[in-house]
C-alpha cells in the first residue's frame, strides 16, 4: 500500500513540475519580443494580397485599411466576395476611392468549389491575382507598415515552401470575446512558441500564409484544399511534402476576436480543439499537461498540500498570470486578473468535451470531421 501511495505522489509531483515548466517558458517566450530585421525594399519582389472576405464588422474597415498603407514598393489586394449584396464590398469601394494608387481588385463570384466556403472564394479570386508572390490574410487581421517587407523577404529562398506567423486576439466589448481572445493569447499562440522552440514546424496559420504561385500549382492549387476544415495547416503539409520549409515569421498580426456568447464561444474552441485533435491525436491527448493551473491545483489536493506542491502551484499561476497580462495584448488587466482561473478551468473542461465527438460548427452549418480533416456537412432537415 506504500509503495502505491508513494508512486502516487512521484507521479502527481511528475505531473505538476512539467506543467509548471511549460507555464513558466510560456511566459518568458511570450514575453519576449524578437528584434525587427532591416529589409531592403528595392530588392523585394511584387506581391498579391489575398483578402477573402464574408460579412462586415465595425472594425472591418480598420483592419482591410491597415493592408492599404503598406511600406512596400508594388502590391496587388485582391478582395473576393461570394455574395454581390455582401456588406463588405462597400468598404472595399471605399477604400478604392481612398487609396486610388493602388492596385486594388474585387471579384464577386457565387460558385462553390467544395465545403470549404474560403477556400471557394480564394479559388474564384486567383485568376485575377496579378503576382507570383501570394500573402492570403483573413478579414479579421490587422497589421504594422513593414507587415509585407518582413513576410516576402524569407520566401525569395526557393528552399522554402511557406512563411506563417504568429498572431494575437483583439477582443470586442463583452466578456465572451476577452475569454475568446485569451484562448489565443494564453494558450493557443504560446503552445505555438513552444513548439517553434524544439524545431517544430508543421503549422501554418489563416491569419498569415506567405507562399509562391508556382509551389501552390505544384501542390495541386487551392482546389487540393477545397473540403479541408484545416485548410491552413494543409497547405503548410502540402508544400512540407515537396521538401520545402515552414519558416515562422517574426511578425505578429493582430485578429479580431468576437463572441457574443457562451454558445459562439464553445462552438468555436471545439472547432479548434476537434480539429487539432484530428491532425495529432496523441499529442492533442498528452496536451493537459499544458493546463497549468488545473493540473497543479489538483496535484496541489492530491498531495494535500504538501509544501513543494504549494509552492508548485503558486509559480505556475504566477507565470500563467504573467502570460495573460501581457501588454501587448488588449483587454483590461484587471478582468484578466480575476478571469484567468475561470479560463484555465475553462480549458480543461473543453479538453474533455473535445473528446466526445467529431462534430464541429462553422458559422450556421454542422459538419463532421473525418479523420483527414475533410469536413463533411450534415443533412438539413
Amino acid at each position: 500500500m506504500g509503495s502505491v501511495h508513494s508512486l502516487g505522489t512521484l507521479l502527481g509531483y511528475a505531473l505538476a513540475s512539467m506543467a509548471m515548466a511549460y507555464s513558466v517558458i510560456c511566459a518568458l517566450l511570450v514575453n519576449w519580443k524578437v528584434p525587427s530585421a532591416q529589409r531592403q525594399l528595392d530588392r523585394l519582389p511584387p506581391v498579391t494580397v489575398l483578402k477573402p472576405l464574408c460579412g462586415a464588422e465595425p472594425e472591418t474597415y480598420g483592419y482591410l485599411r491597415s493592408f492599404c498603407t503598406q511600406d512596400y514598393p508594388t502590391y496587388q489586394i485582391v478582395f473576393g466576395v461570394c455574395d454581390p449584396r455582401d456588406p463588405a464590398l462597400h468598404i472595399v469601394e471605399r477604400l478604392q476611392a481612398e487609396f486610388p494608387q493602388l492596385d486594388i481588385a474585387v471579384v464577386v463570384e457565387r460558385r462553390q468549389h467544395g465545403s470549404n466556403r474560403k477556400i471557394s472564394n480564394l479559388i474564384n479570386m486567383m485568376p485575377v491575382a496579378r503576382h507570383e508572390y501570394l500573402i492570403l490574410s483573413d478579414s479579421d487581421v490587422r497589421v504594422e507598415a513593414q507587415y509585407l517587407a518582413r513576410l516576402a523577404a524569407p520566401l525569395m529562398d526557393e528552399q522554402v515552401g511557406i512563411v506563417t506567423c504568429c498572431y494575437r486576439g483583439v477582443p470586442r466589448s463583452g466578456v465572451w470575446s476577452l475569454l475568446g481572445a485569451m484562448f489565443i493569447n494564453g494558450w493557443f499562440m504560446p503552445s505555438v512558441r513552444i513548439a517553434a522552440v524544439m524545431g517544430y514546424r508543421s503549422f501554418a496559420f489563416g491569419a498569415t500564409i506567405a507562399m509562391r504561385a508556382e509551389v501552390l500549382a505544384r501542390i495541386g492549387g487551392f482546389a487540393a484544399i477545397a473540403n479541408q476544415l484545416p485548410d491552413d495547416y494543409r497547405l503548410g503539409e502540402l508544400t512540407r511534402g515537396l521538401g520545402l520549409r515552414t519558416v515562422l515569421s517574426e511578425v505578429e498580426v493582430e485578429t479580431l476576436v468576437f463572441e457574443r456568447s457562451a454558445a459562439e464561444l464553445i462552438a468555436h474552441e471545439l472547432r479548434w480543439r476537434r480539429t487539432i485533435r484530428n491532425l495529432s491525436p496523441y499529442g492533442y491527448s498528452f496536451s493537459f499537461i499544458t493546463l497549468g493551473f488545473p493540473v497543479t491545483a489538483a496535484s496541489l489536493l492530491m498531495l494535500h498540500g504538501a509544501l513543494p506542491a504549494l509552492v508548485i502551484f503558486t509559480t505556475t499561476s504566477l507565470a500563467s498570470l504573467w502570460v495573460h497580462l501581457n501588454p501587448r495584448c488588449a483587454g483590461s488587466r484587471l478582468s484578466k486578473l480575476w478571469l484567468a482561473p475561470v479560463r484555465d478551468l475553462a480549458h480543461l473542461g473543453l479538453w474533455i468535451w473535445s473528446f466526445a465527438t467529431h462534430r464541429v460548427q462553422w458559422g450556421s452549418r454542422h459538419y463532421q470531421l473525418s479523420r483527414d480533416g475533410t469536413a463533411l456537412p450534415e443533412a438539413r432537415f
